[in-house]
């Protein structure tokens, strides 16, 4: 695992390509999809944190959530000053305040 920085770009150079990735699906106890995250411009930063979060954790429960927070570093803060302009993050705080863990499904393209 990383050693989280303060800075979300520094800790993006830290994890592994996202290359040949399509999306991930996020899906809930139940078996449903709860949001999926496309490899596209503005969203390949979250992508690869999810990535990184399944391949490090298995899936996203409150501890893998809790360092996905610090590695999205300052976003974590305007993300809790600001709810809902960065849904990926909003769900890592949801995940840690005790939400159901999701299961991480990797495509590859």
């Amino acid at each position: 695992m990383i050693q989280p920085t303060a800075s979300f770009k520094n800790n993006l150079q830290l994890l592994p390509s996202i290359e040949g990735l399509a999306r991930i699906d996020l899906i809930d106890p139940t078996g449903i999809i709860a949001a999926s995250i496309e490899n596209q411009p503005g969203k390949q930063g979250s992508l690869s944190v999810y990535q990184y979060l399944e391949q490090s954790f298995g899936a996203l429960n409150a501890e893998a959530a809790k360092h996905g927070l610090a590695v999205f570093a300052e976003h974590t803060e305007d993300a809790r000053n600001r709810p809902g302009a960065h849904p990926n993050i909003d769900r890592l705080l949801e995940i840690v305040d005790g939400a159901d863990p999701l299961s991480i499904r990797l495509f590859e393209a």
